[in-house]
């Protein structure tokens, strides 16, 4: 009989937590189906994308609402070293609401929008804010779904670009997991090369996390109120997806926050109490280990969290010395794996956490309102 997460597959079934946990399971095999889609599309991709990103001033901003504005800020660090070209992450919901803040009319403008289902309100209004704004502008769609609003937007303008994630991406559970994961493996790929990186990280993953299992459930375990995640660079946009992640599937019984190494000190350290865990995703980058040391050996000194815990990359994996944004993707599996146990223990429905509505697997409830001459200010 099969099981995932060391959870016999009827009761999980049973329990309404089937879809979760096999789809964090499922992702390394995603992210190699994620990989052999970049590629079979490269040639066309890379045509389409020459007469955008060789404008002169040209920018790429990464755009999504909620867990999918969350890839963005994870890879723009990596991707602004990799690329000659200004990267910015812009959630969606920032766009639609105060466009005039994040766009510049004169600015050749390539807008990387993410999503599941691609029918969130303020991800197709993003679009349409940018398209009545920017001059100059293009729309690279990275999306799960083939009926979505924005992949069917694509079929009817050349100005367009959409790539659809593997069909096992669409997520059936409330929680967006594989097709977080996915679409940030997607995006490292279009813009760099990455296959090599994304294929180390991923026999990590498949090697490693079934040993994982007992000590993350162990910590999932622990009676805590909070739980902070803490990452520098392109771990703090983990970091940042793995807190809404546990405040999600504990249907908010457990509060998640996140913060940078270095920041943390800066008043939310006020937070911990012998409630609260920490968990730090390490960097493997020399240099900004350095603080990650420090923090963790003046958080246990302080003696105030249930329990202080680094995460680190299995020995194979560092040896590559691989750059944190790959790193982030063993880690998040982590966190999604720490998520799913505390909610297990809390006696929820994983697969569907809130199930009075008041919090939809799509956004439901968003009026958009159509940007008329005068609303936004040059």
């Amino acid at each position: 009989m099969s099981s995932y997460l060391a959870i016999d597959e009827t009761l999980l079934e049973a329990k309404n937590s089937l879809w979760t946990a096999k789809e964090i399971m499922q992702q390394p095999d995603c992210w190699r189906a994620t990989l052999s889609i970049v590629k079979a599309a490269r040639v066309q991709l890379d045509s389409w994308l020459v007469g955008i990103l060789d404008k002169q001033n040209a920018q790429i901003i990464f755009t999504g609402a909620g867990t999918s504005a969350y890839v963005g800020e994870a890879v723009v660090g990596y991707l602004n070293q990799q690329l000659d070209i200004t990267c910015r992450s812009v959630s969606s919901t920032e766009l639609v609401a105060c466009p005039e803040q994040y766009l510049q009319p004169n600015k050749p403008t390539l807008l990387v929008s993410f999503a599941r289902s691609g029918n969130s309100p303020e991800s197709v209004a993003a679009v349409e804010v940018v398209n009545n704004y920017v001059k100059e502008c293009a729309h690279l769609l990275i999306t799960c779904n083939p009926d979505g609003a924005l992949h069917q937007q694509a079929a009817q303008d050349e100005n367009y670009f959409s790539l659809l994630m593997p069909v096992q991406t669409l997520d059936h559970s409330f929680a967006m997991t594989s097709s977080f994961t996915s679409m940030l493996v997607a995006s490292v790929a279009i813009f760099s090369d990455a296959d090599n990186a994304v294929l180390t990280i991923t026999e990590a993953v498949e090697k490693n996390i079934a040993g994982k299992l007992a000590e993350l459930k162990a910590l999932a375990e622990l009676p805590m109120h909070r739980l902070v995640y803490l990452g520098a660079g392109s771990l703090k946009g983990y970091a940042q997806e793995s807190a809404l992640k546990l405040l999600e599937l504990s249907a908010g019984q457990v509060m998640g926050y996140f913060e940078s190494p270095l920041g943390f000190r800066h008043g939310p350290k006020s937070l911990v109490d012998d409630k609260t865990l920490i968990v730090l995703f390490g960097s493997t980058n020399t240099y900004t280990k350095q603080y990650d040391i420090d923090l963790l050996n003046e958080l246990r000194s302080d003696n105030q969290a249930i329990d202080v815990h680094s995460l680190a990359l299995p020995d194979n994996a560092m040896r590559q010395q691989l750059d944190d944004v790959f790193n982030g993707l063993y880690y998040m599996v982590c966190a999604q794996i720490i998520s799913f146990y505390k909610a297990w223990q809390l006696g929820i429905t994983v697969d569907n956490p809130c199930p009075t509505g008041e919090v939809n697997r799509v956004v439901q409830g968003v009026t958009i309102y159509p940007l008329k001459q005068g609303d936004i200010n040059d």
